[in-house]
């Protein structure tokens, strides 16, 4: 049984702590990026894959959510950098409609580990609330995630409103959408599509100071 089965086993069966202990004693040392990369994103596809297959039952895959989200907590690293009031800050949401967000989790705590400041705001955001936070926090960067291809229009318009904002945050697109379709013609000098978390890490790793920081 490879990894992502097991924990798959231990998140339906509704195993907290086992699961969390299996995430942490699975790899030597320790890595964050590679447990989400590597063990928690591919036993969530696993899981919607049974789901999709009527394996399982909504309450079947809600439970495994729950259990994946108190793993991804647990782990979750929060920067105690010195000066992060001045850190470069980042806006990350999920478009309307959109339920899953995990993956946005998993994206808000990479940042937190390069010592950004990060508004989550969630699934299921509708563009005008976005918009009202967007406008207060003045973001850097605007995270956005979209799973299925049916919310390419809404992805679209989102897209292009953010192109609008004065101040020109760079905008990255990530979730399962960038994952299995062809989203080029989004990309741009400021548009950026992140198809996992090791390639996010990778540009933040290049790329950061080449972001303008905006103030607090």
């Amino acid at each position: 049984m490879n990894h992502h089965t097991q924990m798959a086993k231990l998140f339906l069966e509704g195993n907290e702590d086992e699961a969390l202990q299996y995430l942490q004693t699975a790899q030597t040392p320790f890595n964050r990026l590679m447990a989400y990369e590597q063990f928690l994103t591919p036993t969530m596809y696993h899981i919607g894959d049974l789901w999709e297959n009527n394996q399982i039952s909504v309450a079947d895959e809600h439970l495994a959510t729950a259990v994946c989200d108190f793993v991804l907590s647990q782990v979750d690293y929060r920067s105690t950098k010195q000066g992060l009031d001045q850190a470069k800050k980042v806006l990350l949401f999920g478009v309307e409609e959109e339920q899953h967000y995990l993956g946005l989790k998993m994206v808000a705590s990479v940042f937190r580990e390069h010592g950004w400041k990060v508004r989550y705001l969630g699934p299921n955001l509708p563009l005008e609330h976005v918009h009202k936070q967007i406008t207060t926090f003045k973001p850097d960067v605007i995270g956005i995630s979209a799973a299925l291809s049916y919310r390419l229009p809404k992805l679209q318009e989102v897209v292009e409103s953010f192109q609008k904002l004065e101040w020109n945050p760079q905008i990255l697109i990530g979730g399962r959408m960038a994952k299995k379709h062809d989203l080029s013609k989004f990309v741009s000098d400021k548009v950026f599509i992140m198809k996992d978390l090791e390639q996010l890490q990778g540009w933040l790793e290049e790329d950061q100071n080449k972001v303008n920081a905006t103030s607090s």
